[in-house]
């Protein structure tokens, strides 16, 4: 129902945007001339934006819309992809999903594969004279049989007929299917079968697993998927039948098993010197067992069965009806698949998932008890104030102190001293009180980004400063910083996390990295812009460097500096989702990488959708910021 209800509400909202657009874009024709120009502009804006809106909703919003208004169509295509599924072994054989009949291809590549072995003999140096006719001889025979295969008067009675009786079933099937009474089920089977189907479930996500992207029931609902159900299981035997054909009269068989015995003798007379040739005459033997195997026919043999397949097929997309308009229209990023007895939606998973089945378990995710192995997406932990203390405070300052550790007594007794309590401090092993510490994936990304963005930031801007200021420092660090900051970030990924690990450290060095190139050259710039009459003013009223640098340069190079945090954010971003891909237990890009090996669609939406927003917390920050320090930006 809501579903429906937004589609609607999408729908008009879309249209009316169209609509809009058309009505200024004709208004604008009339005011560029007579009226008002600007009153009318922006009117093709409106047309792309409707038209590009209605697109994506169409290919993101399309699957849930069929589940809304045909609930039933996925069980329905379900069945059709098991008749689907059964005719394509069959098709396969003939040129109407392929370009060849079977046969034209198999004798193709085998004739192909004989000529090859007939170069290497010939250019064989290894090989005696005497055992190069032998192995010739060996291709011909083998050639020799393929007329045996294709010679329709040769074709045996009973394989003639058990092909006469396979397209008579076939034909049957398609006159049979248009009944509305084909599955002739009992009352006793169709109650079964309802019951089974209630058990089975719906059509949606599974709402207790991530793992378990789609659940598509199997068991048909409906008259219609019963109908198709019934025909694919006629098929399947209809097919494991022909495929236990084998076009074998008694001269290609006569022919074959001397061809065989040959080649096992004169194998069997060889010894480790002769091993190519032994090995050519495998090679040989080989392709005669797969031109045995492959059952070749005439080529006019199976016409009757290509015609009552094309038949067949056509007739039961027929019997498809509105289906088939629901599954080109409601299904455009893929469809319903059978594999046995199971179906899928377009495999394991569609790249595109249904917007409720991405809801779903980003939902679920969010339960902290769940979350994405075993940690929660955002959640809070009460910690101890002690362990923020330990965490921030090296140990080295207890080491630093005057003094020893204490040593026990003779009864086995320890007593503090200054220097023990002082390590008990930084080590955070003491009790206080507990304050809410955020944690999970999102968490340890943000951080992970914010601290390699602060540290970029706090080298960065003085260091560029000073290369703005000074021509020195502008020599000696311009050219290691131009030589080090093209390296794409991900090159420095496997250096910087085997050295510094897999944990926070390297991946917040790594972001480091990335933001302060960024930091100095936005500095440098913004100082280097700094106008020469501001200086020279500001020393004609007395002000000192320091002054100088704290009232008219730093202000000045402020744009440049937070234009550049901005684009190091998005840098670092970037880069960390990597870095998380590449080595990584928790984290945003961590789950995103999980999710890709699984295939579960909806997790990496997720993440994606997360990355984007906390990107836009990020600059819309970034944007107050600028708002707020420097107002006169892009006012004269």
């Amino acid at each position: 129902m809501i579903t429906g209800f937004l589609t609607f509400i999408f729908f008009f909202a879309i249209v009316g945007c169209i609509l809009y657009g058309r009505k200024l874009i004709k208004r604008e024709r009339v005011d560029a001339v007579f009226g008002n120009p600007e009153r009318a502009k922006g009117g093709i804006h409106w047309v792309i934006v409707g038209s590009s809106f209605l697109l994506l909703i169409w290919l993101y919003y399309s699957w849930d819309i069929a589940k809304s208004f045909f609930p039933r169509s996925a069980n329905e295509l379900c069945q059709v992809g098991k008749v689907n599924e059964s005719l394509m072994s069959l098709k396969y054989l003939f040129p109407i999903d392929e370009r060849q009949l079977k046969s034209t291809s198999v004798i193709e590549t085998e004739t192909e594969n004989l000529n090859k072995i007939i170069f290497e003999i010939k250019n064989s140096e290894e090989v005696s004279e005497q055992n190069k006719g032998k192995l010739l001889n060996f291709i011909t025979e083998t050639k020799n049989t393929i007329p045996l295969l294709t010679n329709e008067k040769l074709l045996s009675f009973e394989t003639k007929e058990n092909i006469r009786i396979l397209t008579e079933r076939i034909n049957t099937l398609s006159k049979d299917f248009v009944r509305d009474d084909y599955s002739n089920e009992s009352d006793e089977e169709r109650i079964k079968r309802i019951q089974a189907a209630g058990q089975e479930g719906t059509w949606s996500a599974s709402s207790t697993s991530i793992e378990n992207t789609v659940e598509i029931p199997s068991i048909p609902k409906t008259e219609r998927g019963l109908k198709f159900q019934t025909a694919a299981l006629e098929l399947n035997s209809i097919s494991d039948e022909f495929f236990e054909l084998r076009n074998h009269n008694d001269r290609y068989t006569s022919v074959l098993e001397n061809l065989k015995k040959e080649i096992k003798e004169y194998r069997s007379n060889f010894d480790n010197s002769d091993e190519i040739s032994s090995s050519l005459a495998k090679d040989i033997l080989k392709i005669a067992r797969r031109i045995e195997y492959a059952s070749i026919f005439p080529p006019n043999t199976l016409k009757g069965m290509e015609a009552s397949i094309v038949s067949f097929d056509n007739i039961q997309k027929k019997e498809q009806g509105g289906l088939r308009w629901v599954d080109i229209l409601l299904f455009p990023s893929g469809t319903i698949i059978s594999s046995g007895p199971s179906c899928s939606e377009q495999g394991s998973g569609r790249w595109l998932p249904k917007p409720s089945d991405t809801i779903n378990k980003f939902t679920l995710m969010l339960n902290p008890k769940v979350g994405f192995k075993q940690i929660p997406l955002i959640w809070y932990e009460m910690m101890d104030v002690s362990k923020i203390v330990g965490f921030i405070l090296p140990d080295w300052i207890a080491d630093a102190l005057p003094g020893k550790y204490p040593v026990h007594n003779e009864q086995g007794e320890i007593k503090s001293n200054f220097k023990s309590k002082a390590l008990s401090l930084v080590t955070g092993d003491f009790e206080l009180f507990k304050i809410p510490i955020p944690t999970g994936h999102i968490w340890d990304s943000f951080l992970r980004v914010f601290l390699g963005l602060v540290a970029g930031i706090i080298v960065g801007v003085p260091l560029g400063l000073f290369m703005g200021l000074n021509r020195f420092a502008k020599g000696f660090f311009d050219p290691l910083i131009e030589l080090y900051r093209p390296v794409p970030p991900l090159a420095w990924a496997p250096l910087v996390i085997s050295v510094l690990g897999i944990d926070n450290l390297g991946k917040v060095f790594l972001l480091f990295m990335v933001s302060l190139s960024i930091m100095i050259i936005s500095a440098r710039a913004g100082a280097s812009g700094t106008q020469l009459s501001k200086i020279h003013a500001a020393h004609s009223l007395g002000a000192s460097k320091w002054q100088i640098l704290r009232h008219v340069i730093f202000p000045n190079s402020l744009p440049e500096i937070l234009t550049g945090i901005r684009v190091a954010t998005g840098m670092c971003w970037g880069t960390l989702v990597a870095a998380e891909f590449l080595a990584g237990t928790t984290g945003v890009g961590f789950v995103e990488n999980v999710a890709k090996k699984y295939f579960q669609y909806e997790v990496i939406w997720i993440t994606i959708f997360i990355m984007g927003m906390l990107g836009l917390i990020f600059d819309i920050t970034i944007r107050k910021i600028i708002d707020k320090t420097i107002p006169w930006r892009g006012k004269g």
